[in-house]
């Protein structure tokens, strides 16, 4: 009985441990060097990148490690910073169903619209496509000897998730998202902060 319980304790942790590298799995610094050109990218979205170009949108967000440390929750640093992951199905966002947009938890960054959220069974926040073509970028990620796609912030390189091709139609893609990665606005609600658009008031041309 002793033996048949090791088991199942050990075959449960390989189990949890195994969703979360197919899911929405770690990153490391190491693994995720290659960039998705963005021309793949354009490719991949050439009905929604028509902003890709756009100057004011692709203008980076660059903070020391103290500054990020500084703004985000320890969580929040470890995810977006280091390229953590947190627990499936205690994301605050992952169940929410309210209409607006989701953005960049460190920058603000407009990424993903309520109406292309779904219900994966992951755990995670799930999108079948971003809000348009210009939030993310893609990496391709060697970590733990398996070959995924991570997805960023184009702004601030933020670590986000993982994007697979489990999708539903029409993209037949899932970017699996880290709820403490994201922040909400609702329909109607004022545009949150951008601390681009801060630089540029504090500092004109």
């Amino acid at each position: 009985m002793k033996d048949y319980l090791s088991i199942l304790i050990v075959g449960t942790v390989l189990g949890a441990s195994w969703l979360g590298l197919s899911g929405c799995g770690s990153s490391t610094a190491d693994d995720r060097t290659d960039a998705i050109s963005a021309v793949e990218l354009d490719e991949r979205w050439s009905g929604i990148t028509a902003d890709r170009k756009d100057p004011d949108m692709t203008k980076k967000v660059v903070k020391s490690d103290a500054e990020w440390r500084a703004e985000l929750t320890p969580e929040q640093y470890h995810i977006l910073r280091e390229g953590g992951t947190e627990r499936a199905f205690t994301g605050a966002l992952y169940q929410n169903k309210d209409t607006g947009t989701y953005l960049c938890a460190a920058c603000g960054q407009e990424l993903f619209a309520s109406d292309h959220k779904y219900e994966s069974g992951s755990g995670w926040p799930s999108f079948y496509q971003p809000a348009n073509g210009r939030g993310i970028d893609e990496k391709v990620d060697r970590s733990f000897g398996m070959h995924r796609t991570e997805v960023t912030c184009s702004r601030c390189d933020s670590h986000l998730g993982h994007v697979f091709d489990d999708g539903p139609q029409p993209t037949g893609q899932r970017y699996c998202i880290n709820s403490a990665a994201l922040s909400f606005r609702e329909a109607g609600e004022e545009s949150k902060t951008d601390p681009a658009a801060e630089d540029s008031a504090d500092n004109p041309s």
